[in-house]
């Protein structure tokens, strides 16, 4: 069973800065596309960042010029940094991998903006 596992979520003030932090087993992580995906209360689960395993890099248009996502090969890591916060970034924030058809999912952390 592959598991990615994901850190940094918490709380913080609007306007904060959070890093996330999802470290994946060296067996997949080189050759899979890896994303940020979060999930607030009652609405669906919606891509917030994508990384290809070339690099290029994908935002959905409400965190363009706040957020940046990354990946450290070397460590097996890709990192979400998160700026200049918004009440409305407040979701669980989920980890993912996939190959083709093939996707692995973390388990979720929780990010709370709020004064």
């Amino acid at each position: 069973q592959v598991q990615l596992v994901e850190s940094g979520g918490g709380l913080v003030q609007p306007g904060g800065s959070l890093r996330l932090s999802c470290a994946a087993p060296r067996t997949i992580f080189s050759g899979y596309d890896m994303g940020w995906y979060r999930q607030a209360p009652g609405k669906q689960r919606e891509l917030v960042a994508g990384i290809t395993a070339g690099g290029s890099t994908n935002y959905v248009d409400s965190v363009k010029g706040r957020f940046t996502i990354s990946r450290d090969n070397a460590q097996n890591t890709v990192y979400l940094q998160m700026n200049s916060l918004k009440p409305e970034d407040t979701a669980v924030y989920y980890c993912n991998a996939h190959w083709f058809s093939i996707q692995y999912w973390g388990q979720g952390t929780q990010v709370t903006v709020s004064a």
